[in-house]
């Protein structure tokens, strides 16, 4: 048996466009990809993937499944030696086990974290109904514009003033007290008191990219600096803070069909962006840009447009967020609003057409960007002026196709008026850098695993 974690890791990595494209020839017809059925026969594609809803159909024979399935099905293979296939195609390390009582319990466990969870979107949805929610919550979400339609969409809810609300709700329909903590919904102290954490908030919800709800933001509304600002669900078996996005669950698809994720950073920005019609749109909730988050974009398009408030903050979250996109193969753009303005405020005050006209209007790539930025810093200093060139061809170096590589090589020739040799060897010293600090940490990440490390290519076992 392979162990839970390594399947879901499997399943998790696996791009069905990337396994279906290694023995077929996609081509991209809207959201879809289409191309002649690999099981039977046929003049005219009817066979159809799907990278949103991670499956692949075919209209003619009317097969259809998985990325594992397609390989099963493909290479005659059973379940466990299609994931095997995969988990070899990424890289995942495989070990074996038998199922034991404990990995049943393991996977039982998990599945009541989801059901706790989901219990809990429930409880604070219902009690947005309530005259307390109505009169507080519900009155919060309406004051910032949204609309009933989209309150219920995202199930954003009201946590009540009352402190043992949900545990004893919770309770009282049989969930467990163990599952209850653990998912972070209850706190119990010492003296055995078992209390919600979420209480006197309005409440959004974050869902997974299958769409069940796994954790929860809660904001309140009081004025007392005392009193944080946002209160989050902790860490849990069933959420990752850095591996999970704001909305894009709602999002995946219209990310998909458009070929491009919008990344904001809060929740009100993907709210406000998705009810006045942009749904490609996601959001970091409030923590710095993980490449595990960008791995997840990936998954849908190869291309993110970052788009953050245009003050001091915000454009230096843009450029931490640069450099790992660009490391990770994908393209990316920005886009500065006015000081002063989020993507909540600018959305609500223009209409759909005008911040797609501004979108596609003040989209910059990473070398504009950065250059006009940079060189208003650096003004007529010709070693700031340098430092900014090599600024660029530092980004540039992240870039693991080299085509991409030459064509920005050049781009940044033109722009800065100096010769392509110079920022190529720049490049190169750069890359050899990486390299040689990737294979150290593999090394010491081997060492702390107490893996050995593999022998050379030319090495005989006499």
């Amino acid at each position: 048996m392979i162990p839970r974690d390594i399947v879901d890791r499997i399943l998790d990595t696996a791009q069905i466009v990337d396994v279906v494209g290694d023995f077929v020839t996609l081509k991209k017809r809207g959201s879809n990809y289409t191309a002649c059925c690999p099981f039977h026969n046929e003049k005219t594609p009817s066979f159809s993937v799907s990278a949103t809803k991670g499956i692949y159909k075919c209209f003619g024979c009317g097969k259809s499944g998985t990325a594992v399935g397609f390989v099963m099905e493909h290479e005659h293979l059973s379940y466990t030696e299609a994931l095997k296939y995969l988990a070899k195609k990424y890289n995942i390390e495989v070990i074996e086990k038998e199922e034991t009582a404990e990995d049943i319990a393991k996977r039982q466990r998990h599945e009541s974290l989801l059901l706790v969870s989901e219990f809990g979107g429930r409880f604070f949805q219902e009690s947005m109904g309530t005259p307390e929610g109505q009169a507080i919550a519900y009155q919060y979400f309406r004051s910032r514009g949204l609309q009933d339609d989209t309150i219920k969409k995202y199930g954003l809810g009201w946590a009540p003033v009352n402190r043992k609300s949900l545990s004893e709700a919770a309770r009282a329909a049989g969930y467990k007290e163990e599952f209850l903590i653990e998912t972070g919904l209850s706190i119990k102290y010492d003296d055995g008191r078992l209390v919600d954490r979420f209480f006197d908030r309005v409440i959004f919800p974050i869902h997974s990219v299958s769409g069940r709800v796994i954790a929860f933001g809660g904001r309140t509304l009081k004025t007392d600096k005392s009193v944080a600002k946002y209160a989050n669900s902790p860490e849990t078996e069933i959420y990752v803070k850095s591996k999970s996005l704001y909305g894009i669950y709602f999002a995946k698809g219209e990310i998909s069909k458009k070929d491009k994720c919008i990344l904001v950073e809060g929740y009100l920005d993907v709210l406000s962006m998705h009810q006045l019609g942009i749904t490609n749109v996601v959001a970091s909730s409030g923590t710095s840009l993980t490449v595990d988050q960008i791995r997840l974009i990936h998954k849908f398009t190869d291309n993110i447009t970052i788009i953050y408030d245009g003050d001091g903050a915000g454009i230096n979250a843009a450029l931490r967020g640069i450099d790992m996109i660009l490391k990770e193969g994908m393209n990316v753009k920005i886009v500065l609003l006015p000081d002063g303005q989020d993507p909540d405020d600018f959305a609500k005050r223009h209409t759909l057409e005008e911040v797609e006209d501004y979108i596609l209007q003040n989209e910059r790539d990473f070398i504009g960007f950065k250059s006009d930025l940079l060189i208003g810093q650096a003004g007529n200093d010709p070693l700031k002026k340098a430092e900014l060139i090599n600024d660029v061809a530092d980004s540039v170096a992240l870039m693991p196709d080299p085509v991409k590589r030459a064509v920005y090589v050049r781009s940044c020739a033109e722009k800065f008026g100096i010769d392509e040799q110079i920022l190529t060897e720049r490049i190169s010293r750069k890359r050899k850098d990486m390299i040689i600090a990737d294979q150290k940490q593999e090394e010491r990440q081997r060492a702390l695993k107490d893996i050995p490390a593999p022998m050379p290519d030319d090495y005989i076992d006499y």
